[in-house]
Order: C-alpha cells, then sequence, then structure tokens
C-alpha cells in the first residue's frame, strides 16, 4: 500500500485499532519503563498539590476573621506545598524526557536499520524527501507526545475530575451553577479555537507553496535566466505571498474576535460565579475562603477543560504519526543486513561465473510490459563480456538482477552454477562492483569515499587506487589533497573526476565480478580516454559485464551480447560479428562511424 507522505503529518481519529498501534510504540518504552513510572508518579503528586493548593488559600483567608493564630502554620504549608510541587514537576518533567529522549533514539535507529534494509523497488516509488520526513517530522510528533502531550493529557484530567470533586465538596449549590454556565463557554472557546487552528494549517500551507516557488527557481536558477523567467517568477511569488498576507490579516480578525470572546465570556461567567458564592456568603451557606477557593479551582478547570481540546488534537497527529510510522515498518525487507551473511561457500570455479537462463522480467509497476523475454547468456570466469543494444533493449536490467536488485519472474538466474536464492543478496554483492553511468558520490572527502569499496584499506591501497584510477592528477592539484571535501553528492568535481573516483573506489574492493554501466557514455573524448585507460586496469584478469554505446568501449571485449527487446540476437567476438553480412551488431557500429 502506498502513502503520500506530506510535510505535515495528518490527524487520526482515537480509535481502539490507532491505541493498539500507539501500544506497539511500547517495545521501544519498555527498557526506561522504570523511568517512566517514577515519571507517572511525579506527575500524579504534582497534580495532587496543585489541588491542594486552592483549598489552602482559601483555608488562609477564612484564618484572618476566624482564627488568625493560624495564619503562619497555613502559610508554612503552603510554602512545603510549593516547593514539593517544584520538585515533583522537576521530577516529571526529567523522568518524561530521559524516556522519550532515549526511546526516540532507539526508535529511529530501529526505522533507518529497517529503511536501509528495504527493497531497491520500495526506494524506487518513494520520494527522498518523504522517507526522511518519517525520521523527523513524524518522530518529532512522538517527542512532543512522549515528552508532553501526554503527562499533560493526564493532569489535565486529574485535574478536571479531582477539581469537580472538591467544587462539588466545597459547594453542592454553586458547583450547580457553575456548571449551567461555565461548560457552555468553553464549548464555544473550543470551537472558536478549533476554526482559528484549521485557518492557521492554511496559512502555513500557503507559505510552504510560496517557499516552494523560490525553492524550485532558485534551484534551478540557470534555466531561469536562460529563458530570461526572472519577471514570470517574481510574479508568482507575488501573487504567493500576497495570498499569504491575505489569510494572514483573515487569521488575525479571528483571532481578535476570539480574544473579545474569552474576555467576555470567561470573565463573564466568573462574575456570575463569584455573584452567586456572594450571595451564599451573605445568607450563612458559604465562608468568603470558601469562595475564594471555589474561584480558583474554577479557574482551574475551566483552563484545564479549555486545553485538553488542544492536547487531544495533538494526540491525533501522534495517531497519524504512529500509523505513518507503523506503515514502513510493516514493509518486507530484502534481508537482515544486520546478519553476517558474508560465509564462505563452495564454489564451483569451473561454473560459469554468471548465467541466465531464459529469464522473464517486468518491473512491477509496470507488470504488462516485459523487458526481458526468455533472455539466456553465459558469462565465464575472467572473461569480459559487453552487451550492446538500442535504448529500452533491456541492458540496464541485466545489472539490476545481477546485483540482485531485482527478481526475475520466470526462468533462472546462477552463479557459480547454484541457483541465485542459494545465496544471501550481500554475499553476491561483497564479491561485485558496481561502475553506474551517474556516479553519485557522498558529500565527504575524497578518501572516504575511495574507502567506501574496503572501509579496512590502508593509506598506501587508498593512493594506490586512486593512482591505477588516474585519479592523483586531479586530486593532487587540490590544497587538501586526497582530504578535499566534494560537497553533496560530490557536485565539486567533473564527471570523469566522478567516474575515475568510482573506479578508485571499485579497484580497492577488488571484486570477482566488475560491473560497469555506460561508465564512459557521458564523458567528452578526452575524458573518456583516461577514463577508458583506467577501466583497462580495472578490468584486468577479472570477471566484467559491460553496458556501453561506444564502439571504443566494447571492441575489445572477449564477446559481445547484442540485444532487441529482451533477447541475445547475436553474440560472438567483435570481428566474427563483423563479418556477419547483414548483422545488426554491424550496422550498429557503422551508424557511430558515419
Amino acid at each position: 500500500m502506498s502513502r503520500n507522505f506530506g510535510s505535515h503529518t495528518n490527524k487520526r481519529k482515537i480509535s481502539r485499532q490507532a491505541l493498539r498501534g500507539i501500544g506497539k510504540m511500547y517495545v521501544y518504552i519498555k527498557p526506561f519503563q522504570a523511568e517512566f513510572l517514577f515519571g507517572m508518579v511525579f506527575l500524579i503528586l504534582s497534580s495532587g498539590t496543585a489541588l491542594a493548593f486552592p483549598s489552602f488559600l482559601g483555608d488562609l483567608v477564612d484564618a484572618a476573621q476566624k482564627s488568625p493564630e493560624k495564619i503562619d502554620g497555613i502559610a508554612l504549608t503552603l510554602g512545603v506545598l510549593l516547593l514539593s510541587q517544584a520538585i515533583f514537576s522537576f521530577g516529571r518533567i526529567l523522568f518524561f524526557e530521559r524516556v522519550a529522549q532515549n526511546a526516540l533514539a532507539s526508535l529511529r535507529q530501529g526505522m533507518y536499520s529497517h529503511l536501509i534494509d528495504l527493497p531497491i523497488s520500495f526506494f524506487h516509488s518513494k520520494r527522498i524527501g518523504e522517507l526522511t520526513n518519517r525520521l523527523q517530522s513524524d518522530i518529532g510528533v512522538l517527542q512532543e507526545t512522549f515528552t508532553s502531550t501526554l503527562a499533560e493529557f493526564i493532569r489535565q484530567l486529574i485535574i478536571i475530575v479531582g477539581g469537580m470533586a472538591l467544587l462539588a465538596y466545597t459547594s453542592v449549590k454553586l458547583t450547580f451553577f457553575m456548571l449551567t454556565v461555565l461548560p457552555f463557554i468553553i464549548l464555544l472557546a473550543i470551537i472558536f479555537g478549533s476554526r482559528i487552528r484549521k485557518f492557521s494549517k492554511s496559512v502555513q500551507d500557503a507559505s510552504a507553496s510560496s517557499n516552494i516557488i523560490v525553492e524550485q527557481s532558485l534551484s534551478a536558477i540557470a534555466t531561469v535566466k536562460a529563458f530570461t523567467s526572472e519577471n514570470r517568477e517574481r510574479s508568482k511569488y507575488k501573487k504567493s505571498t500576497q495570498r499569504v498576507a491575505n489569510l494572514a490579516i483573515k487569521g488575525g480578525i479571528l483571532r481578535g474576535g476570539f480574544a473579545s470572546f474569552l474576555i467576555l465570556g470567561l470573565f463573564g461567567a466568573l462574575v456570575l460565579v463569584v455573584w452567586k458564592g456572594t450571595s451564599l456568603i451573605a445568607t450563612g451557606e458559604l465562608d468568603p475562603g470558601q469562595l475564594f477557593s471555589f474561584v480558583i479551582y474554577s479557574g482551574f478547570i475551566g483552563g484545564s477543560m479549555g486545553g485538553i481540546a488542544d492536547v487531544y488534537a495533538r494526540l491525533q497527529k501522534a495517531v497519524g504519526a504512529t500509523e505513518a510510522i507503523l506503515e514502513m515498518l510493516d514493509q518486507d525487507i530484502e534481508e537482515d543486513s544486520r546478519i553476517d551473511n558474508h560465509i564462505a561457500k563452495k564454489i564451483d570455479i569451473d561454473a560459469s561465473i554468471v548465467s541466465f537462463k531464459e529469464i522473464k522480467f517486468a518491473y512491477p509497476s509496470r507488470p504488462n510490459l516485459s523487458v526481458l523475454n526468455n533472455f539466456s547468456l553465459e558469462v565465464n570466469q575472467g572473461e569480459q563480456i559487453a552487451i550492446v543494444g538500442s535504448s529500452g533493449a533491456g541492458k540496464s536490467t541485466i545489472m539490476q538482477l545481477v546485483l540482485r536488485f531485482q527478481e526475475p519472474q520466470n526462468g533462472n538466474l546462477f552463479f557459480y552454477g547454484k541457483q541465485a536464492s542459494e545465496y544471501s543478496k550481500s554475499f553476491l554483492r561483497k564479491k561485485m562492483a558496481w561502475v553506474p553511468q551517474e556516479v553519485i558520490l557522498f558529500g565527504q572527502s575524497i578518501k572516504e569515499n575511495i574507502l567506501y569499496g574496503n572501509p579496512n584499506a590502508s593509506e598506501k591501497e587508498i593512493v594506490d587506487a586512486a593512482n591505477k584510477s588516474n585519479s592523483m592528477e586531479f586530486i593532487n592539484k587540490f590544497p587538501d589533497g586526497i582530504d578535499t571535501e566534494i560537497g553533496e553528492r560530490g557536485v565539486q568535481l567533473s564527471g570523469g573526476q566522478r567516474q575515475r573516483i568510482a573506479i578508485a573506489r571499485a579497484m580497492l574492493k577488488d571484486p570477482k565480478i566488475l560491473l560497469l554501466d555506460e561508465a564512459t557514455s557521458s564523458l567528452d573524448s578526452e575524458s573518456e580516454s583516461i577514463v577508458q585507460e583506467a577501466l583497462e586496469r580495472l578490468m584486468t584478469d577479472r570477471t566484467s559485464i559491460i553496458i556501453a554505446h561506444r564502439l571504443s568501449t566494447v571492441r575489445n571485449a572477449d564477446r559481445i551480447a547484442f540485444i532487441k527487446d529482451g533477447q541475445v540476437l547475436e553474440l560472438g567476438c567483435h570481428e566474427d560479428l563483423m563479418n556477419l553480412e547483414n548483422g545488426i551488431y554491424k550496422q550498429f557500429v557503422k551508424q557511430q562511424l558515419y
């Protein structure tokens, strides 16, 4: 099931199923459950001291008239309550923060570990921004929930339930009167506040849209200038920001109306309660201190009832975040890379190193469009075999199958005479090195990118690989040499330089099988010559599968397989295929030469 991961975490209804989903997160809290229980104890204690405070304040007011000798004792008790509440609140925040941060660090690690083990096909159907949003936005929502929202929700429930009980204990008549006035005003405030939050989200969405205009225009600034579209982009941004301003002004009007309503409604309700309370004092049914406590308790309850709606909305977002996280964690992984699958296996050295037998394959996203049709080919030990053909013939798909990024729907794929499924994918990939057409380097140093081929390599081995790949020629020109930072995706290097770093990385890995996927197709003739020289060193005495269009890359291969419509139509060395009258490969070569 696919999901559109946006920048905003969607709210979800808090149902029994949703609560079960949140319950699955308990596995990350379980190691810290003792600290969580301590946090809950401190939460209950801090809520209890908060509820006791108004009662003692009322006693202090009454003591001024009835028992002046008790004033100092009550004041001291209030001081102890304040100190206790400060300590309990500190403990609550400390323990919940420790539990939340440790649990979320464990969750992040678990999510990333699961994410990196998902198959390539999963990443083809998702945007990277969508996936990183799971690690940032959704876990950020859960962080807020674990550290504050959950505790605040429980605390407000305790205050509402406990406060109502104490109100009834103080004066049943006044409690009944308050319940006929205050809840109605609070309900209107919640509805009003909900509308304001929805409007605020509209402002955020409009602001995000204007930011997208800036991001797209600046990231493609060369295109904007080449097509002299500065004024067009300016106009789009002006309209977008003006819409944000108009929405924000309307939001300001709503917030102003809301503030006026709160002043009129809540203070009006307070006046009514005090009016009713003073009439009860006049008849001797209530003491002044009790009215004082009653008013404070009413404020506590009113604030908690108004705030619990916002807390409930945040809990709904937490449910939405949990569903999104669990959806990703429910995706089937390719295999568990944490298990050491690089176990030595008995290999038949006389068998073909790679063998395709009547392979039929279509990409999962296009199941009705076959890319390979009864494709058969054997790659022998130490052989350099080139695969050529027009675009869409299935060349790159062959690489995907060899790397086992994809699995064939029909037919058999063998390695060293055994079914591919008899080996773990990591075991096979450990024996391969891949140099793709579009080399993606990490935003680190040249040294760290070469080391990706063999993290345990020595400095001498790194430099040796750089020399053999013709990389030291440009590396030595940098002030920091091999420690030069190359920027995100290696943007500070040219295409030819990135290719040479990729070749050095492959050399350091010292693979049994070398996969070259259009490794020189995007280079100019000078860069191609340098890279080709490095590739020839890399291919020496090594089984190589080469995909290429250019004659200079394929003509020296031991065998050339010309494929069309997912099938091998011609197979042989360059000379043999050129001697075929009306041969397809021969026509392919002539098109390049003339």
